[in-house]
This record gives structure tokens, sequence and C-alpha cells, in this order.
């Protein structure tokens, strides 16, 4: 990999550690874990600080990650994406702009500001944002990838599955190998597409609620990368079971519970019945991307390409793919049915119509 590529893939892995601390220390510190249960009611209800915490959170792994990378990378001002808006309102009325500042106490001073005046759960916050943290991976680093940093963008999703990471519940590892709820499903996503094509050439995924520490109550994590460009497809992930396309009845389908049941009907006759549910876009795709499921079928629109970005790269690299499924289902009818119709993350529209996950 170009020097330049390898410390981009570096510094994700890094700021991808350092967001999932930010998700683990917010459920682990009593001031800030308040704050992101809390749905305060009567003459607070509209405390938008309090109810929006959550979204706070998000923010704050977002802006972390692109001040974090733009410091290193200046020529990627402006090519770094993400779900969230920065904009705040506290419960004095006034809008405040989130960003991460230089010095760690004037990025204090502006978290306070959000969360009226408490100067405990800023400070908390404030000391994970600024820590200094370096994940080293000698994989990565090895590799050889003749692009630049200033020909990629990033698309963040700071905490994919965010309605599972407020609700917390603590599901244990099923026989299946995958959770279908809980904190395991929250997840880092961070996605680099090339500016030209868009097409995904580099993700890392961090799983902050990965297992359970034996003693205490807190939890260790875990991260994935995937890089796909040219004649280079290396992931991280090796050890998976492998695809067997040719095995219909044997086609493991994972799809949302919320899945129309006539999209559910139809798979089942053609997998014998081997659907199975999950929640989390990214995680779902990362359950694909772990051979621990075939499939991922979504019929909506309503993953978007932060959720997709990151693991579509390690997808890839494996020789899977993410596919548009109105666009394969077009083709299907014309006779084309060779069409993949491969998601590609350049264009202003941030949503991705209705797409599958899949190894072909």
């Amino acid at each position: 990999m170009a020097s330049g590529m390898a410390e981009l893939l570096r510094l994700l892995l890094s700021v991808a550690e350092k967001a999932a601390n930010v998700a683990r220390v917010c459920r682990q510190e009593a001031p800030l874990f308040e704050l992101l249960v809390q749905e305060k009611t009567g003459a607070d209800k509209n405390k938008k600080f309090v109810q929006d915490f959550k979204t706070l959170a998000d923010v704050l792994i977002q802006e972390m990650i692109r001040h974090d990378v733009c410091a290193q990378f200046p020529e990627l001002t402006g090519f770094i994406h993400g779900e969230e808006s920065n904009k705040f309102e506290n419960g004095l009325g006034e809008s405040v702009i989130v960003t991460v500042c230089a010095q760690e106490e004037d990025t204090t001073a502006l978290l306070a500001k959000v969360l009226d005046g408490d100067q405990n759960a800023a400070s908390l916050l404030t000391k994970v944002i600024h820590q200094d943290l370096q994940i080293r991976d000698e994989a990565a680093e090895s590799l050889q990838l003749s692009i630049s940093p200033v020909d990629v963008g990033i698309w963040i999703d700071p905490i994919d599955g965010t309605s599972q990471y407020i609700e917390g519940k603590e599901e244990e590892e099923p026989d299946e190998g995958f959770c279908q709820f809980g904190l395991p499903c929250a997840l880092v996503l961070i996605g680099v597409y090339l500016r030209s094509t868009g097409q995904p050439v580099m993700g890392v995924i961090n799983q902050p609620f990965n297992r359970k520490i034996s003693t205490g109550k807190g939890w260790k994590g875990q991260h994935v990368w995937g890089v796909s460009y040219g004649d280079v497809n290396v992931c991280s992930v090796t050890q998976r079971r492998p695809f067997c396309p040719q095995k219909k009845d044997d086609l493991s389908v994972l799809l949302s519970s919320s899945e129309r049941p006539a999209v559910k009907d139809a798979l089942a006759a053609i997998s014998s019945g081997s659907l199975m549910y999950a929640s989390g876009a990214g995680y779902k795709i990362l359950c694909v991307v772990q051979g621990l499921v075939d499939v991922y079928v979504l019929s909506e629109g309503s993953t978007f390409k932060w959720d997709s970005c990151a693991p579509h790269a390690l997808l890839q690299a494996l020789g899977g793919g993410v596919s548009d499924l109105s666009a394969c289902l077009r083709a299907h009818v014309n006779g084309n049915k060779g069409h993949v119709a491969e998601l590609t993350y350049h264009q202003p529209h941030t949503e991705s119509q209705v797409s599958d996950g899949h190894l072909r």
C-alpha cells in the first residue's frame, strides 16, 4: 500500500477504537449513562440535549473522526461524510455547533455548553475524545496499494444500530454465532471510496461490545478491516464458513424482523425456510462477511451509504458485494441476469434504495 493509504488505514483503525471507547464510556460512566437513557417529562420534556444525548454521542464520534483524520490528512477535508448534523440546541435555547477543538479545555467548554453546564459529563467525554490511541496492525501496514488519500472520500456511521445501543440488552452469542439484538449489534463503521467511481476500497468495522469481560460489567471489543482495489483483496476476517451457492437448500438468508411478509415468503420458498433475523444494517452485512449467513436481503429503502460503505469493502475483498436489489430485479426481468448493480458512494444522494449484501 502506498505509504499514505497505509497510514490512513492505521489511523482509521485507531479512531474507530477511540469511537468504541466513547460508546463504552457513555454506557459505563454513571453521569453519562443517566443522560443516555433518561427521558425527561413535564416541564423538562423539551430539553433536547437530554432526549438527544444518544445523538450527541453519535455526533461526538463523527466529529472526532473527522477532526483526527483531517488533522493528519488535510486533503480529505470536505470529503468526510457522516450521518449526523452537528447542530444542537441546549436547554436555554442556544444553538451550538459541536466540534472537536484543538485544545482539550476548549472541547470541554463547548460540550459543557451543550450539556447545560454539566462539567462532569463534559470532562468525561473530552478525556476519551482527546486520548492518544494508536492501534498497530502489521498485516494492514504491509499492504501495497497504488492510490493516494487525495483520491478517496470517507463515509462514517458513528454508531450503527443506535436503538440497540440505547436499549443496551446484553444478548449473549447464540449457537449460530450472531446476536439477533442487543449491544453486540451496535457498530462503528468507517468506509473509504474512490472519488472518481464511488467504488468502496477500504472498510474498518469496530464492534465495541463484542463480548463481556468475565470480571466486572465492562465489555471488550473487536475490529475487522478490508481493502479491495485492483489486484489487492485482503480482509482481516480469515476464518469463515465457505459459501456454497450450488446448494440452494442450505442457503441461509438474514433479514430485518420488519421485512415485508411477501419477501419472507418468497425467500423461504427458495431457501427451505432457512431465514434468520438480526438488528442493524451494518451488523447484518458483517454477518455475511464473517460467513455466519450467505445472504442479507433488504427490500425497503432504509439503508444508507454510511451503513454499507465499510462492510461493502470487506465483502468485496472476499469476492462478494452489495447490490441494488431493485436494479438487479429489473435487469432479471429484461433478460440481463448477470447484472449485479453494485452500489457506489460518490453521488450526492445518500440513500441506497434497496440492497442486499451477498457473496457471489
